[in-house]
């Protein structure tokens, strides 16, 4: 049916002024899926509770033996992720987007998991840390999906309150947490499958 006016003339809608106007809807739709979606890209807001662990360094690592922070967020799809002292040992692998040796690393990792090497009883996260949108690789969000990442993963914020309560200083940096929620190491840089599978065993007892 067309639209015409009572008197037959056909109606003249204002084509400049609603094109003007789809298109400012699109520019402001635009921006707020900057803001809101932008920071999903990016940051997040995790919160960590229980007493940071001391930064890691050489030697004898001080944070072994101690009770491992928690930390609770989500990851870049919006779903909450926790990482908490409930019983079960776990890896933590903090990963920072431009990282050369977490570039490696993630694939390795992931091909791991995917053969089924870890243990039963033993979980495992990782931390998207170290986020800056001046360094190569960004936004973490789009490498990690690339790789096809299935590591259950909480973003962390601008101020990398993930990374500092567990002590964080290199990339990538691994946390080997106890059954009962205490340190059993923590390392820097790529580990091999085969130390992955000792370490993983040893947590599983």
């Amino acid at each position: 049916m067309s639209t015409q006016s009572q008197s037959g003339t056909p109606r003249r809608f204002p084509v400049v002024p609603v094109i003007v106007g789809a298109v400012a809807l699109v520019l402001i739709a635009t921006v707020i899926l900057t803001f809101n979606g932008g920071g999903t890209d990016a940051f997040g807001t995790p919160t960590v509770t229980g007493d940071a662990l001391p930064a890691y360094g050489d030697g004898v690592d001080a944070a072994v033996g101690l009770v491992a922070p928690s930390a609770s967020g989500t990851d870049f799809d919006g779903a909450a992720v926790e990482i908490a002292n409930d019983g079960r040992p776990k890896i933590i692998l903090m990963l920072a987007h431009w990282c050369s040796h977490c570039q490696a690393e993630v694939p390795v990792v992931e091909a791991w998991l995917d053969a089924g090497n870890l243990p039963d009883g033993v979980d495992i996260y990782s931390v998207a840390t170290g986020t800056s949108e001046t360094r190569d690789n960004y936004p973490p969000k789009a490498w990690l999906e690339r790789e096809g990442w299935s590591v259950p993963l909480i973003v962390d914020d601008a101020s990398y309150s993930v990374g500092n309560a567990f002590g964080l200083t290199a990339y990538p940096f691994w946390v080997f947490v106890q059954a009962d929620g205490t340190v059993a190491a923590r390392t820097t840089g790529e580990l091999t499958p085969e130390v992955l599978s000792q370490v993983a065993q040893g947590l599983a007892g």
